[in-house]
């Protein structure tokens, strides 16, 4: 019998789900805004969403979160046995299968309270794991709105130093840096402008996605979050959000000063995840200088962090033959949804 897998990556902030035929093939790739600190209404209204633009067909459907973590639920297993109970409501009737990190991938009727440890944020091994089996040996990096995962992959496997969230803040392999939620703060204490360094206020008035709409890397099919003053997400707007950080009153002849400012903005947060790749790379033995693995709508810095360290990079999504239709989104954009749609291959 024909059928399709949908693999789904529900985060706090975002729904992506990617859909493939058992052949490993990409027919699209989806995402949609689903701040589910607001509460489940947002992820029952994204997974409806996702769910009507799929095409007839039998599917099957595999499943890896990170969603867990938002303040909405009082804890991470809450959360998690919440966005299960959520999911099976609407893909009634549907095989589901809930990735839960090293132990693989277990069918919905049989996680257990037991469970839910592994299946907390195991997103980042999903993507992992499958880059591992597609290379002999590379540092893989995938910058996100939010997060950047970084991970040495070697032998076809992963060798991951921590697995929970804790312990992989304390290896550097997980960094809360990420290309549009991460508030400028977070970043840097000072900037340099108009001759002078001045220091960032403590305050959220604007986010990286104010840098990288000012630097023209930011796509606008990534740019799914509100604004900091929930206004526009015009290049205009951006500068005068960044003005606010030093307490400066924003004047139109001065965006090229902004945008100087983004860029130096860009270039210590590229420093922060340089370093991070730097510690993971003294952990590996080999003669030759490793390859880069870049996904996530960061990936564009993975790029430039391989090239100024003098290694090969290589797109996450070259590991596909792609079906999409034109798209604004690609295979790389939605890893961990990918990720875990073709792993899960081997269970049919």
């Amino acid at each position: 019998m024909t059928f399709n897998i949908v693999g789904w990556d529900i985060g706090g902030a975002h729904l992506k789900a990617a859909l493939l035929n058992t052949e490993g093939e990409i027919i699209q790739v989806y995402q949609q805004p689903c701040p589910l600190w607001k509460g489940l209404l947002e992820l029952e209204t994204a997974l409806e969403f996702i769910l009507a633009a799929l095409p007839e067909g039998e599917k099957k459907h595999a499943i890896t979160m990170t969603g867990e973590l938002v303040d909405f639920f009082s804890s991470r297993d809450e959360g998690v046995a919440e966005i299960i109970a959520t999911v099976q409501r609407h893909l009634a009737n549907q095989s589901l299968w809930i990735y839960a990190g090293i132990s693989g991938f277990i069918q919905v009727e049989k996680i257990q309270a037991e469970h839910y440890a592994a299946i907390a944020s195991a997103n980042w091994l999903a993507s992992a794991s499958l880059v591992a089996q597609k290379t002999e040996a590379a540092l893989f990096v995938d910058i996100g709105s939010t997060t950047t995962d970084i991970l040495w992959c070697e032998n076809g496997a992963v060798q991951a130093m921590g697995l929970t969230d804790y312990q992989r803040l304390q290896s550097q392999e997980l960094i809360y840096t990420g290309i549009v939620r991460t508030a400028v703060m977070a970043l840097s204490q000072s900037v340099f402008f108009k001759g002078h360094a001045v220091g960032l206020m403590a305050e959220y008035f604007a986010t990286t996605a104010d840098i990288y709409r000012l630097t023209g890397d930011l796509n606008e099919a990534h740019d799914q979050t509100d604004t900091a003053d929930g206004t526009e997400k015009s290049v205009l707007a951006s500068a005068k959000r960044l003005s606010r950080m030093i307490g400066y009153e924003f004047e139109n002849d001065d965006l090229n000063q902004w945008r100087f400012v983004a860029f130096q903005l860009k270039q210590q947060q590229k420093q922060q995840i340089q370093l991070a790749c730097l510690r993971q790379l003294s952990r590996q033995h080999r003669a030759n200088s490793p390859c880069f693995v870049g996904a996530g709508i960061g990936r564009f810095l993975v790029q430039q962090i391989a090239t100024d360290l003098g290694c090969a990079y290589q797109d996450f999504e070259d590991f596909f033959s792609p079906l999409l239709s034109d798209s604004s989104l690609s295979i790389a954009d939605c890893a961990p949804a990918v990720a875990v749609a073709y792993l899960s291959r081997k269970l049919y």
